[in-house]
């Protein structure tokens, strides 16, 4: 039997490998694009049931995919699209309710978030009450907790609920990843390409948020919105300053 399809269009490896870790325990088969083209070719394979995409993707957007979805709809019935970004200030919000899209996500989302979404568009049971956390998560906040053994218990609670082997599972790929997203990072800064190195440090912002890391992930949006404004100085100030936080962990 095939199990329904969800796309994930997602070009940053350690948050696709979130939400494929969140949504493992689920009967879905998640198929992961990096980019807008790649997408589009497998809508075209074979039908998909949902699409969750980022917004910052290289090359065309993740609006410019819902903007193609609305002109050039796959085989079936119009797909639902959630949205799961960092970028969903109220303009953007507005934006995409014209555009029609099903649902919204702000990164860092939960497992559980990201759980209820896939089960809400595929229409499939709820999660046992047993498995729920038994209180709300904590809102995340930009202040560092005092100790690393709290910020790390705070991620665990807000972004994995209360899973720890989930949140250890996760952390071990990030830190498979690191040494490659400081190679990208190091080239971005030497070739002066500050779109791709704002692209890293949008995406490094949710990571080290997810990973209990509120302190460096404010650093993250810092060097994305000096990248944006192409401040080379400040880029290369808060990318040492990141990159030496990264090389120790």
């Amino acid at each position: 039997m095939n199990l329904p399809r969800v796309l994930l269009v997602e070009d940053d490896a350690s948050i696709a490998r979130f939400v494929e870790l969140a949504l493992e325990e689920l009967p879905i088969e998640l198929v992961t694009c990096t980019n807008v083209g790649d997408a589009m070719q497998a809508l075209q394979a074979r039908h998909t049931r949902l699409i969750i995409t980022d917004l910052m993707l290289p090359g065309e957007s993740g609006i410019d995919l819902v903007q193609r979805l609305l002109h050039e709809p796959g085989p079936g019935h119009p797909i639902p699209v959630a949205v799961f970004s960092a970028g969903l200030t109220p303009a953007v919000r507005d934006q995409l309710g014209a555009m029609k899209v099903w649902r919204m996500l702000s990164k860092p989302a939960s497992v559980m978030e990201l759980e209820n979404c896939v089960r809400d568009a595929l229409a499939l049971p709820m999660a046992a009450a047993a498995n729920a956390p038994t209180s709300p998560a904590p809102a995340p906040t930009a202040q560092a907790p005092s100790t690393a053994a709290q910020a790390e218990a705070e991620a665990i609670a807000t972004h994995f609920a209360g899973d720890e082997f989930l949140f250890r599972a996760y952390r071990a790929s990030c830190l498979q990843q690191f040494p490659a997203d400081v190679q990208q990072g190091d080239a971005a800064c030497a070739a002066q390409d500050w779109p791709a190195l704002r692209r890293l440090a949008h995406s490094l912002a949710t990571v080290l948020l997810t990973l209990g890391h509120p302190t460096q992930s404010v650093r993250a949006r810092q060097l994305e919105k000096a990248a944006a404004e192409l401040a080379a100085n400040q880029c290369l100030d808060h990318w040492g300053k990141l990159r030496a936080f990264m090389t120790q962990l």
